[in-house]
């Protein structure tokens, strides 16, 4: 059940192309750099596999696999979960309704993957977990073939999170069948019965993923606000001292959050004016918070933090953004910056680094710095914004 998955060779990419987005790429990519000793392989490995030296891709339990260069045999090793560590890892996917929902939305949950930890089922490598391969003479740990191989893989691991996990061992099919036979009620009721009354059911998310289930509609999109529409039940009496217009708001935020749940099984935690600039963003109310409402709408409550504090990063996590912007260019000279703590000046310019590891790109305004796109991994992406 086991099968290997072939993904085909990723066409040459723009300079300031960026490698992974989704936190569990940077995780992965981050076990890679921190076993390395040589960062000039590093950035060689980022220049094969930015300029498509690298075909196509084998992935299967344990290991992932490709020819580089046209003549050199590369491999990257993974440690597989044991039969138990999986068992204590479904069982961390079933606590929670939210969890395989997230997982069939190629999302990975943070939660899940601490609980998962918590079980002692690391799922995300740390240093030393990849054992890379390479037929090259080369001795570096990884090589560059080996470097860009995993570079690569990280694009694979941002689109669809299983990929790791058929790493660790198991496909997709085989823990969607896993997961069905783990809740599917043992029997069924007696001739007669209410089903209803027989049988605990299915989760819902679980009976979704099933194979063999009738077509079911996908879950709807939020209707749009419309600040027009009262409905009825809303209006307060005129006597109560509240605002129809601030409640029909409320009502319409409380019904987004609620979504929200159902579709992640959580939500973040949020300071009153985090929550008054999210309510300003999601419905338009003219608050005069402009810049901190379009910094929403590009980075939620990271991408507000970033417009509002300035902080000093960690050398080492600057000196990677470095190491980036200058392979971007892949031996032209970057642009010139003007550097102060977290914020990179260039021009009319201004990238400023996230609590969350992005890089937050700002327009120079009359009235000051403007958010002017949605973040980036590699800072090398926003340059000639």
């Amino acid at each position: 059940m086991n099968a290997a998955r072939g993904f085909p060779a990723f066409p040459p990419q723009h300079a300031g192309a960026r490698f992974a987005t989704s936190w569990w790429g940077r995780a992965w990519i981050k076990a890679m750099e921190d076993t390395s000793l040589d960062h000039g392989l590093l950035r060689k490995g980022r220049a094969y596999a930015k300029t498509g030296q690298v075909g196509p891709i084998t992935v299967s339990p344990g290991r992932i696999a490709a020819v580089a260069e046209s003549d050199y045999d590369t491999v990257v090793r993974v440690e597989q979960l044991t039969d138990a560590a999986w068992q204590r890892f479904l069982d961390q996917v079933a606590a929670k309704a939210g969890h395989i929902a997230a997982l069939l939305e190629r999302d990975m949950p943070h939660d899940l993957v601490q609980a998962a930890q918590d079980a002692a089922v690391p799922l995300l490598p740390a240093v030393g977990d990849l054992e890379p391969e390479c037929s090259c003479p080369d001795w570096g740990h990884p090589c560059k073939h080996a470097a860009a191989l995993c570079y690569q893989a990280s694009w694979l691991l941002d689109a669809d999170p299983f990929v790791l996990l058929l790493m660790r061992g198991r496909g997709e099919r085989e823990l969607i069948e896993a997961l069905q036979r783990r809740d599917v009620p043992a029997a069924a009721p007696p001739r007669g019965q209410d089903a209803a009354q027989g049988s605990p059911g299915v989760p819902a998310a679980v009976a979704f993923a099933r194979q063999d289930r009738p077509d079911t509609p996908p879950l709807p999109e939020p209707p749009p606000f419309d600040v027009a529409f009262t409905p009825p039940a809303l209006d307060a009496p005129a006597d109560a001292g509240v605002e129809p217009a601030a409640l029909r708001v409320l009502a319409a935020s409380a019904a987004d959050r609620a979504r929200q749940v159902l579709r992640h099984g959580r939500l973040p935690d949020l300071s009153e004016h985090q929550d008054l600039v999210r309510l300003a963003a999601d419905h338009d109310l003219p608050l005069g918070l402009d810049a901190a409402v379009q910094a929403w709408r590009y980075g939620g409550a990271d991408g507000l933090e970033t417009l509002e504090t300035a902080w000093t990063p960690p050398r080492r996590d600057l000196a990677r953004a470095q190491a980036l912007l200058e392979a971007g260019w892949e031996g032209e000279q970057p642009p010139r910056m003007r550097a102060w703590r977290n914020r990179w000046t260039i021009g009319d310019l201004q990238l400023r680094y996230g609590r969350d590891g992005r890089w937050y790109p700002f327009t120079r305004r009359q009235d000051g710095w403007w958010p002017a796109g949605a973040p980036e991994r590699d800072p090398a992406a926003l340059i000639g914004l």
